[in-house]
């Protein structure tokens, strides 16, 4: 029997193995998800906003490895699409969107609805296209399934409404095999990196996302050279538990010992990261980049040898011709230094913290002190989450706190949106986690504002029964936004939310709520979150008021913040 446009599309996302669409149902998409409806393995998510399902689609797309799909109809639904799929394309993840379109007929009249999908997605999509005929597909679907994945990016196709119900007049079975492979730099180029490695005094590393496959490779490379290694935040997931040559982040999120393992190494050896906070490189350093993306070599920092192959078959030829490195001091100064930080960390986040001599001094100048300290959430979740958690944070201060106080250890997975940097991401991607596999524990640390952004898809949490534990940062205020401001020597301002009982709305939506208002009320708070089995909304009225220091403090930053206190003091006297 001759299939029609839409039971094309839903036999093909079989074939891919894709078990999840997102979206929002409509007019122009009405003949794709009935075929979705007819379908015997794809499952149509219902979200409340396209940006949600995007969110959701780019999350399964990282955890799996696999192409996300989510859908939007005409014109405001493709619209409403643009943010999860940029966070998808700067993530390097293969997603397909499907976005309605007019009837074709219509097209370039201004007609009700009517976006320009072609050019609206032109710069998030490594491809995109409207489809006009029922005779351009199947064709037309497999270049848009290979570009997503082969360039792991976006693929965007358009349908007009009058399209998706139409039989195909030539049918066909697609063709969707595409086998990667790894790639391995020529043995000049190997032995060219090696003898500045040997011959380049101490080394450190910055291993990005990129080089999460490698792990054992990677591991064997440190112990080689004697090399500190300085991660990302998004290597955290597979080089941080068990690892006795990792130092933690730099950047403003990381801390002391990784800006000193990078400042006092005299070589930098990059693999798979395309860092790209300049300020944070040192100057005067040999540097040897590995990347599988060419345009990434030399982009952030001046490269003296640049490998454009992938990281596990790169570092296994540099084994071959490495000098075990004797000298072990560059590495155990800087381990020392991050143990010790550590340890600092960890006096933070004690409950006891505050009932010190400190702490009532600083009581008497904070009216907040009574709230819980971020610090002290965060390792609360990070003690009371499984070892195989998936972990995922809205950008500002949830991600910090993540950063700093939960280990990716075990079998622990991390996402968010560390490329684009986008608000309300953290609950949309449990979602999309959730779903991969509704046994496997999901942990959302939601910021107050990322949250209420797209409070909405908290009832897609209810109606699809993701027993989700969002843990929402409740500190009144777009916390990232309050320090960069105060940093600079500006008063706060604009940043204050004037927020609901979080826990409450979510028992209006038939979500169990817990709030916890006390730093003594933590850690029943979660230790009830972690016990019920369905989904939870743990809100924690966090401080406002603290703050994270960053690796390379400056006199200017500090005088900034002196500042800003005094002029709030000020204003506040004067209210």
């Amino acid at each position: 029997m001759t299939r029609t446009v839409g039971q094309l599309f839903a036999d093909t996302l079989e074939d891919l193995g894709v078990q999840h669409v997102f979206g929002v149902v409509g007019d122009a998409l009405n003949p794709l998800t009935d075929a979705i409806r007819s379908s015997k393995s794809l499952s149509w998510v219902g979200c409340r906003h396209e940006e949600a399902a995007a969110f959701a689609a780019g999350a399964q797309s990282q955890l799996t490895d696999t192409i996300g799909v989510c859908m939007g109809t005409v014109g405001p639904g493709a619209v409403h699409l643009l943010n999860g799929l940029y966070d998808a394309a700067k993530s390097g993840t293969p997603v397909l969107a499907v976005a309605g379109q007019i009837p074709l007929s219509e097209i370039g009249t201004d007609y009700f609805q009517e976006v320009d999908n072609d050019l609206l997605f032109k710069d998030v999509a490594v491809f995109r296209a409207t489809v006009t005929s029922p005779e351009q597909l199947p064709a037309l679907l497999e270049v848009a399934v290979r570009t997503a994945i082969g360039r792991r990016g976006v693929a965007v196709l358009s349908v007009p409404g009058d399209i998706g119900g139409q039989k195909l007049p030539a049918d066909r079975p697609l063709r969707l095999s595409l086998v990667g492979s790894g790639n391995r730099p020529d043995d000049p180029a190997l032995d060219e990196a090696s003898t500045l490695l040997n011959d380049g005094g101490n080394v450190t590393l910055l291993v990005g996302r990129g080089a999460r496959e490698s792990r054992e490779d990677v591991l064997a490379l440190a112990e080689r050279l004697a090399a500190p290694m300085v991660l990302t935040l998004k290597a955290k997931e597979g080089f941080e538990g068990a690892n006795p040559y990792q130092v933690g982040q730099t950047g403003l999120i990381g801390n002391p010992a990784a800006a000193w393992a990078m400042d006092h190494a005299e070589t930098l050896l990059l693999l798979g990261t395309d860092f790209p906070y300049r300020d944070w490189y040192p100057e005067g350093k040999k540097v040897v980049q590995v990347d599988r993306v060419a345009e990434h070599i030399g982009r952030r920092v001046p490269v003296d040898v640049g490998l454009a192959a992938d990281v596990g078959p790169t570092v296994r030829g540099l084994l071959e011709r490495l000098d075990s490195r004797k000298d072990q001091d560059h590495l155990e100064s800087a381990r020392k230094k991050f143990l010790h930080w550590q340890e600092g960390q960890r006096r933070l986040a004690e409950p006891e913290h505050d009932r010190g001599l400190l702490g009532r001094v600083r009581s008497a100048f904070d009216n907040n002190s009574h709230l819980v300290r971020p610090e002290a959430l965060a390792a609360a979740i990070d003690r009371a989450a499984a070892e195989d958690a998936v972990f995922t944070s809205d950008t500002g201060m949830a991600t910090v706190w993540l950063a700093r106080f939960v280990e990716m250890r075990g079998a622990r997975r991390l996402l968010g949106s560390y490329n684009l940097g986008s608000m309300a991401n953290a609950m949309p991607q449990a979602i999309g986690a959730q779903l991969v596999d509704r046994d496997r524990q999901v942990v959302a640390f939601c910021g107050d504002g990322g949250l209420s952004m797209l409070l909405g898809d908290l009832m897609t949490i209810r109606s699809e029964r993701l027993p989700v534990k969002l843990v929402v940062f409740d500190n009144q205020r777009l916390g990232m936004v309050k320090l960069e401001q105060e940093q600079a020597g500006l008063p706060e301002f604009g940043t204050v939310l004037d927020n609901p009982d979080f826990a409450a709305v979510a028992q209006a939506l038939g979500i169990t709520g817990i709030r916890v208002t006390r730093a003594e009320d933590l850690a029943d708070g979660v230790r009830r979150a972690f016990e019920e089995p369905g989904p939870v909304l743990l809100d924690v009225l966090t401080n406002p008021d603290e703050i994270a220091v960053p690796a390379k403090p400056t006199v200017q930053q500090g005088w900034g913040f002196a500042i800003a206190k005094v002029r709030e003091n000020l204003r506040s006297a004067g209210s």
